[in-house]
């Protein structure tokens, strides 16, 4: 059964996961996935989700794929307990999961019941497609070139992250605007999506 807890910000939204999946994080390994962050300017939030996670008892096993072979990428993910894809670039990422074979491999394990975590961009490329994300990020700026906007599909839905939470708030309304024809699901920094199953629930609340 898929366990999928999809967010803006983690930081905010921690305190929600250990109510939210039926056996204790305590103890547990979590591979960290920032590489959707490692050409931002600002990154605070990498750190801040180390943190959270940290805090609900989990074991953090860096996995920046961009600096990692094949087979220690395979390792981590089949070997963790839950996987953690942080915010940042929603292409830039996008284009490192396939490069590396990361994608098809959190596929396998999200599919066989492993707890994903994604933030912002993590969450992102849980949707069927990013073109949607161009209003947020500039999809050639890290990727020139960029073309292909399939991403995971794992949901059906498309979240649009940091719904009116600051500096995303027009950007977000555009998305909203422009691709209503889609099943979007607005969430912002105090909200998280969580999937059990084929149930799925809006958790926290607006701000």
């Amino acid at each position: 059964m898929k366990e999928i807890f999809l967010c803006s910000y983690f930081a905010e939204v921690a305190a929600l996961l250990p109510q939210s999946v039926p056996t204790s994080l305590c103890g547990k390994t979590v591979a960290f996935i920032p590489t959707a962050s490692i050409h931002e300017d600002f990154n605070q939030y990498v750190e801040e989700g180390r943190e959270a996670l940290a805090s609900l008892g989990l074991t953090i096993k860096e996995l920046e794929i961009t600096q990692c072979e094949q087979k220690e990428i395979e390792t981590v993910l089949r070997n963790c307990d839950c996987i953690y894809v942080s915010g940042g670039n929603t292409f830039f990422l996008m284009q490192e999961l396939r490069r590396t074979g990361t994608d098809r491999l959190i596929v396998e394990q999200v599919e066989k019941g492993k707890l994903y975590i994604g933030e912002s961009a993590g969450a992102m490329v849980f949707a069927p497609n990013i073109e949607y994300a161009t209003k947020m990020d500039n999809h050639l700026s890290m990727t020139p070139g960029f073309e292909d906007f399939t991403a995971l599909g794992i949901v059906s839905f498309y979240p649009v992250v940091h719904f009116n939470s600051f500096p995303f708030e027009e950007a977000t309304q555009n998305i909203i605007k422009e691709y209503s024809n889609l099943p979007l699901k607005p969430i912002s920094n105090q909200q998280a999506i969580l999937i059990t199953g084929e149930d799925v629930a809006i958790l926290g609340e607006n701000e």
